[in-house]
Order: structure tokens, then C-alpha cells, then sequence
């Protein structure tokens, strides 16, 4: 169970990447038009308005695809070997899928115009209860169907990887042979798509009350809840969880729901990133998203971990700053203008519990404080360049001015708290290890992939190879000789033994090299 939730973690975080840079693309754009930056001297120019309503459009397209995104992206993470082929079964299998479901509703009378607002009322309901019953639908890819979002793409992506890890080698009878193998994946899928269709017709709208009665739970909570969302947030980081809550936060009701231009949008980033489709979004449904989005994650991504970092090297041994002084930097900066902070979460996740609940605490507040304050800066990227475009360039409504004081105190608190902590309890952060132990710069290592095969056991005990944002995700024979040292001779900054056979190693922002390096070195090894 351990290493599904940890491969569907990560399988999750594919469209991730696509969403962020539309994000920041209609930042831009909004940008252009935002008479707090530019007055309404662009107001009128016809390119710019041109080139606006083009990112608009792309954008939108693009979000509109996210279910079929997330399907092809955990088909493909969660399948074992020929992956592409997985990837391309997933599409099959989603528009079955949602055709089914069609077929259904069309027996049942239930289609687009029978499930309008206008028909609705026109049968006696409110306007509230005709719009409640019409957000339960929606069309997908140009399929009446239930209103799934992303669950699914998920829900097919998962089954679409069960059925190709159990079918891609399967070989038929001579006469068949031309369907054997990997023609037979897709195949399986015409299958047996439909039968998991109708388990869903049934299903799916006991699923959603469970997954709104979430979400108004969360709303209910109010400021609290943001609370509880930014605390499990960084706790669940160590687990790779994390990847999960926030794309349910970002994506589905749990993160919240809003009517806008008539249409029910779902997921905080969804709702935040349609609002800056519009020439005058509604500030107050735009801050209800931006709850759960980076205005909660500046301050300690931005002010706070990178004081942390200043603080280790500070109660760094004299003779190891210069050596981790590289080290810690290259750490901070990529917190401060990225967002990526595990680099230096995991130089003090496992060896200071303390510090770790002090951060996820501080992350809940920062959330809280910001929602309180009425803080409204979206997108889901965290670093610095967030920060300019959905807060200061977007002007004084955002409250951005209100984010960077609560960051610079986060910036003082983090330092003399880590650095109290350090000295205190005499904390092994990078530069006070044993005088037995040898910091390493990552600079200094050559043959990083045999390096690291070497560390994992060689290459017999290598079972699969992928990677994350920051971590390698390996599965081993055996992850009990494992060589710690040598691998963070090679660069590591953590290692996470989930089971005897699951383990991660992270690298930071070095991850995609060191598991290119891998790779190559396994597959060239006699």
C-alpha cells in the first residue's frame, strides 16, 4: 500500500508542471491589461488585446483537458514497463468510459438540455436547486457526463494500469498472435471499460456527496481549515502524500466550488486561474481560492527556509563552511525563487523531529495568517517569481505588502529558532557532522552514476528507476545495503527507506541528472 500511494503521488504531479506555467502565462496576460500597472495605456492596443484573448483561450483549452491529463499521467506512472503503450490505452479507455456513462444518463432522459438551469426551473425549481443539480453534470472532451474533474481521469488511469501490467505480455494462440503482447492492452480495455463505467454510474454520486461534504467541511472550518490544510501539507512531505492533498485541494471540490459566468468551477486552483481569465474577476471568490494557493507558502518558501539555511551555515563547523557554503546556497535560492524546498526540508526532517513540527506549525500559521488578512495571491509554484507576478504586479488588491512583512518575520523567526535548535540539542545539519564523516560537495564527484549504483548494491539489486521533482524513487531487492554514506558522498540530501524493497534518495534540483546518470550507468554495467 506504502508504494502504491507513493507512485500515484507522484503519477499525480505530471500535469502539474502544465498547469503552473499556464498559470503563469495568464498571469501575464492579466498583467498586460491590470490598470494598476500599466494605467489603460494598453487598454486599447489592439495586439495586446489580441494576444490576452489568445492566452485566455489556450488556457482555458488547457484546463479543460485536465482529466484526460491526470488519466494518461497515472496510467503512465503507475505501469511498470512500456509505458507509452499504457499512455495510449488511457485515451481509449476514457472516452469509453464516459461514453458509457452517456449511454446510461440517456436512458435514465438525462442529457444537456434536460439538465439545463433554463429546462429546470422550467419544471418548477428553484434557481438554487436548478443550479445545484446541473453542477452534477458536465461535458467532457464533447461527452455528456457525470461531473467527475479529475477523480475521473484518476479512476481510469488506475484501471488502465492494472490491465496493462496484467495483459502487456500476454501471448495468444498462433492463430491471434498479431494481438499479443502489447496490441493486446488496448484491446482489454474495450473490454473491460464498460463494466467499470456502470459500477460508476451507480457509484459516482455517492462518491460526490462524500467528496462535497469534504469540501464544505473545509469551508466550514473557515481560517481554521487553512490551518490544517498547511500543516498536513509540510508533515506529509517525508511521505510523499502531499502530492495527493494538494492536488485534491487544487482540483476538486474539496478546494472549494464557484459559479462563475454560469459555469460551476471546481478545485482553488481552478477557480483562481479562470478569475484571471476575466477583465474584472470578483476579488472575494478569487481570495476564497487563493486560501490554499502560494500566498500561504511565500513566507517560509521564500523568507523563512532560506534564513534556515543561513542559520546551518552560521553553526557549521569552521573548517566545513566553505565546504557546505555551495551547498546551502545553491538550497536557498532555489526555495526563494522556485519554490522547491525539500533540498533543505531533508537536511533536517530526519534527524531533528523537533524542527520538522516547528515547520509544518509555521506553515499552518502562514496559511492562516494570510486567509485572516485577506492575502489574494494564486498559482501553485511558491518561489519569488509567484510572488511578483500574482501579488505586486497585479497591484495593492492582492494585499501582497501584507505577505512580504509576514516573510520577513518568518525570516527572523526561522533563523534564531534553527539556530538555537542547532546549537541547543547539537543538530547534525550539514558542516556539523562527526569529525569522522565527510561533507561533500556535489561538484567534486565524478562517475555520479556508478556512484550511486555502487551505493544502492550494483546493479543486480536495482529493480526500477524513476524520479520526482526532487527524489529519486527506486525500487531495490533490498534496501537493507544500502550504503548511506557513500550516497550522500554522491550528493544526497536524504534518503527514505519506505520497505525492504521501496526507497527514495533526494538530490534536489540535480534529481533529473542523477537519475539520468543512473540509468546510464545500469544499463552500460557488465
Amino acid at each position: 500500500m506504502k508504494t502504491f500511494i507513493q507512485k500515484l503521488g507522484k503519477s499525480l504531479m505530471g500535469p502539474l508542471s502544465i498547469i503552473v506555467a499556464a498559470g503563469l502565462l495568464l498571469g501575464l496576460a492579466s498583467t498586460l491589461l491590470n490598470p494598476n500597472v500599466f494605467g489603460n495605456a494598453l487598454a486599447n492596443v489592439g495586439f495586446v488585446n489580441d494576444f490576452v484573448s489568445l492566452i485566455n483561450a489556450l488556457a482555458g483549452g488547457l484546463f479543460g483537458l485536465l482529466p484526460i491529463l491526470f488519466c494518461m499521467s497515472v496510467a503512465q506512472g503507475m505501469s511498470r514497463e512500456d509505458k507509452e503503450v499504457a499512455t495510449f490505452a488511457s485515451i481509449i479507455g476514457f472516452i469509453l468510459f464516459h461514453t458509457t456513462i452517456r449511454f446510461f444518463l440517456g436512458l435514465k432522459g438525462v442529457n444537456a438540455e434536460t439538465t439545463s438551469i433554463e429546462y429546470l426551473m422550467g419544471q418548477g425549481m428553484s434557481a438554487l436547486e436548478a443550479t445545484q443539480k446541473n453542477a452534477a453534470y458536465d461535458t467532457v472532451m464533447g461527452i455528456f457526463t457525470y461531473r467527475m474533474s479529475i477523480f475521473g481521469g484518476i479512476i481510469v488511469g488506475l484501471w488502465t494500469a492494472m490491465i496493462h501490467n496484467r495483459f502487456h505480455e500476454t501471448q495468444l494462440p498462433t492463430a491471434f498472435s498479431f494481438f499479443s503482447g502489447k496490441r493486446f492492452v488496448p484491446i482489454m480495455m474495450v473490454v473491460t471499460i464498460p463494466f467499470l463505467a456502470i459500477v460508476m454510474f451507480f457509484v459516482w454520486p455517492l462518491f460526490n456527496m462524500v467528496i462535497n461534504g469534504f469540501g464544505a467541511l473545509l469551508a466550514s472550518a473557515g481560517a481554521f481549515g487553512t490551518f490544517i490544510y498547511g500543516f498536513l501539507e509540510r508533515l506529509l512531505i517525508p511521505t510523499g502524500l502531499h502530492h495527493i492533498l494538494n492536488q485534491l485541494i487544487r482540483f476538486t471540490p474539496i478546494g472549494g466550488s464557484a459559479m462563475i459566468d454560469g459555469q460551476q468551477v471546481s478545485g482553488a486552483l481552478n477557480i483562481f486561474n479562470t478569475l484571471l481569465m476575466q477583465a474584472e474577476p470578483d476579488m472575494d471568490v478569487m481570495r476564497q481560492a487563493t486560501r490554499f494557493l502560494t500566498q500561504g507558502t511565500h513566507p517560509f518558501m521564500v523568507f523563512g527556509l532560506p534564513a534556515a539555511c543561513y542559520a546551518m551555515y552560521k553553526t557549521a563547523l569552521p573548517k566545513n563552511k566553505q565546504k557546505v557554503k555551495g551547498i546551502l546556497l545553491a538550497a536557498g535560492l532555489t526555495s526563494l525563487f522556485t519554490g522547491i524546498t525539500e533540498p533543505i526540508e531533508f537536511s533536517f526532517f530526519f534527524i531533528s523531529p523537533l524542527l520538522w513540527l516547528f515547520h509544518a506549525f509555521m506553515a499552518g500559521m502562514s496559511f492562516l495568517i494570510n486567509s485572516l488578512l485577506g492575502v489574494c495571491i494564486g498559482n501553485a509554484g511558491g518561489g519569488l517569481i509567484d510572488l511578483m507576478l500574482f501579488g505586486v504586479l497585479r497591484g495593492p488588491q492582492t494585499k501582497w505588502l501584507l505577505n512580504v512583512v509576514i516573510g520577513l518575520i518568518y525570516a527572523v523567526i526561522y533563523f534564531f529558532v534553527f539556530k538555537w535548535a542547532i546549537v541547543k540539542f547539537n543538530i547534525k545539519t550539514p558542516g556539523r557532522e562527526d569529525e569522522t564523516d565527510e561533507v561533500v560537495d556535489t561538484d567534486e564527484v565524478t562517475e555520479l552514476g556508478n556512484g550511486i549504483m555502487d551505493a544502492l548494491g550494483g546493479k543486480e539489486n536495482i529493480l526500477e528507476i524513476d524520479n520526482c521533482i526532487s527524489r529519486l524513487r527506486l525500487v531495490l531487492k533490498d534496501t537493507s545495503i544500502v550504503n548511506d554514506a557513500l550516497l550522500k558522498k554522491t550528493g544526497s540530501l536524504g534518503i527514505i527507506k519506505i520497505n525492504e524493497n521501496n526507497i527514495q534518495v533526494v538530490y534536489g534540483t540535480k534529481v533529473e541528472k542523477a537519475a539520468a546518470e543512473l540509468k546510464r550507468a545500469v544499463k552500460n554495467s557488465k
